[in-house]
C-alpha cells in the first residue's frame, strides 16, 4: 500500500474529493535556478485531486480542509499506468497497421485507433469507479488490518 496525506476539498455521500500534497524532487535539487522543470512546476502550481471512497464501516464526519491519510494499492498504480498509456498506444498502432500503406490513411488509422483506445480506457474507468479494490481508500489501522486478513 502506498500511503499519502491529503486535504479534503469536498464531501459526497459515498466518497471524498481530496487534494494530495505533491512531493517534488525539485525542492532538494541544487540546479533549481537553471532548471525549466522547477520553473514550470512553480508556475502551474500542480495539485493532484483524487476521489477517495469512504469505507462502509466508518461513520466519521469529514469536513473540508481536514487532513486524512489515503491508501492506494501498488498493483492499482501499475494497472492504471498500463491502461492509460499502453492501451491507447497499442490501439493507435493497430489502427496504423490496419489502414494500409499510404501515409494519409496510416495517420487517420492511428488517430482513430488512439481515440478508440482512449474511449476504451474511459469505459473501463467508469466501470471501476466505485470498486474499492481499484480506488484509493481512507486509511486507518482497522481498515488495513481487515484488508490484510481478507487477502
Amino acid at each position: 500500500m502506498i500511503l499519502e496525506t491529503a486535504t479534503i476539498t469536498s464531501v459526497e455521500n459515498d466518497a471524498l474529493w481530496v487534494e494530495a500534497i505533491q512531493k517534488s524532487a525539485c525542492e532538494t535539487c541544487t540546479a533549481q535556478k537553471g532548471c525549466g522543470t522547477a520553473v514550470l512546476s512553480k508556475l502551474t502550481g500542480r495539485t493532484s485531486r483524487l476521489r477517495v471512497l469512504k469505507s462502509q464501516h466508518i461513520s466519521d464526519s469529514y469536513k473540508v480542509g481536514q487532513q486524512v491519510t489515503i491508501a492506494i494499492p501498488e498493483d492499482v498504480v501499475v494497472l492504471a499506468s498500463v491502461c492509460a498509456y499502453l492501451v491507447p498506444l497499442g490501439a493507435s498502432l493497430i489502427g496504423l497497421w490496419v489502414m494500409g500503406p499510404s501515409d494519409l490513411s496510416s495517420v487517420i488509422g492511428a488517430i482513430v485507433g488512439l481515440a478508440l483506445g482512449g474511449g476504451l480506457v474511459s469505459l473501463y474507468n467508469a466501470k471501476l469507479r466505485d470498486d474499492p479494490r481499484f480506488n484509493p481508500v481512507l486509511f486507518n489501522s482497522n481498515t488495513f488490518q481487515e484488508s490484510v486478513s481478507l487477502s
